[in-house]
């Protein structure tokens, strides 16, 4: 694959819920789309072929390093913005029979878990594994979490002062802060990942009654970029985004502050949703994937990450986090069993989708 070819525009960040059967698109259309979308095989044997769902802006540079180090190749294959990581899940699941992908980076971690409960992923335990804490990592090296984001409120500073501004999510339905605030439509990215979360966190019936309260209550927009620009520009006083959204704001110069919610005592604790490597089984070029993994989990990609524009959360131990950047070390992070989520995953989209896709 030519350099021009993989230097073609890559999309917005997230996963979709999988729509239910009955829904207008079934997970079979979306297969036979990620098949059209795969193109070519990859052929050469001094590569190693990536399924890439982090934005080609903040990945491709260390494909690059890594080629420069090694002298293996880095096949990528970025989808499109319309699919990002269903499209690559999907298209895994297709090529089961005939892998061509060797590691899928994802940028969450409920669909990687997907393809672990199929059976699809290959353990592969790193050296410095131990480096990463455990709820972020599999016990048998199936998947690894690293570089997270958090979910958090971003505050219109001129709108609120600093004694008034929310400290929960809970806040998003207050009737207090009705039509002041918003959120991203809970069906796909980051924020389908949270709902899941919440459905496994919370009961059902708790898990409903906020997401039914959310819907009345707060303003939705079609992504988490879209909320923060949103609170930059005082449409509404404060939304639920992502940290790297949150920053984008920040680094604009829009009069925002960051709040890292639930903090309290009793409280959930913020949710950070980490990037996630893993090894697909039966893959073309094992040693080149495990040579991947290894370059991808050392500290300095974390380093860069974090320094860079998405301000990624380092979740390696190791790794000191710059001053703008809150880790699981320094705000409480909500403890979260990640394949319990994934088993909630269809529960919350049969509730979720009805609710929401109209919208």
């Amino acid at each position: 694959m030519s350099r021009e070819k993989r230097k073609a525009e890559s999309g917005e960040r997230g996963t979709i819920f999988t729509p239910i059967a009955g829904s207008a698109v079934s997970f079979v259309g979306w297969a036979a789309l990620a098949i059209l979308l795969v193109g070519c095989r990859f052929g050469s044997d001094n590569e190693a072929v990536v399924y890439v769902a982090l934005d080609r802006e903040f990945s491709e540079p260390h494909f690059l390093a890594f080629e420069a180090a090694t002298g293996v190749h880095i096949a990528a294959k970025y989808d499109t913005e319309a699919n990002k990581t269903v499209g690559l899940t999907a298209a895994l699941m297709a090529e089961q029979e005939r892998p061509r992908c060797d590691v899928f980076w994802n940028n969450e971690v409920l669909n990687t878990l997907r393809l672990e409960k199929a059976g699809l992923l290959q353990a592969y335990v790193p050296a410095n594994a131990a480096d990463f804490p455990a709820e972020f990592r599999a016990p048998d090296g199936t998947w690894h979490g690293f570089a997270s984001r958090a979910r958090v409120l971003l505050v219109n500073t001129d709108l609120l002062n600093e004694g008034e501004r929310p400290d929960s999510i809970r806040d998003l339905v207050d009737p207090k802060w009705q039509g002041k605030c918003g959120f991203a439509k809970p069906l796909f990215g980051t924020t389908a990942t949270h709902a899941a979360v919440l459905f496994s966190v919370w009961n059902d019936a708790e898990a409903k009654a906020f997401f039914t309260q959310l819907k009345e209550n707060a303003r939705m927009f079609p992504g988490n970029k879209q909320v923060a620009v949103a609170v930059g520009n005082g449409q509404i006083a404060f939304g639920l985004t992502d940290t790297d959204d949150a920053m984008g704001e920040l680094r604009s110069g829009s009069p925002v502050a960051i709040v890292y919610p639930d903090q309290g005592v009793g409280e959930l604790g913020t949710l950070y949703i980490p990037n996630t490597l893993a090894i697909l089984r039966d893959c073309p070029h094992p040693e080149k994937a495990q040579q991947l993994v290894d370059y991808l989990l050392q500290p300095a990609v974390e380093t860069a990450l974090a320094a860079g524009p998405s301000a990624q959360i380092p979740l390696n131990t190791k790794v000191n986090a710059p001053a703008q950047v809150e880790t699981p070390q320094t705000k409480r992070a909500m403890q979260v069993d990640f394949h319990a989520a994934a088993d909630k995953w269809e529960a919350a989209a049969n509730f979720l989708t009805p609710l929401f896709l109209s919208q």
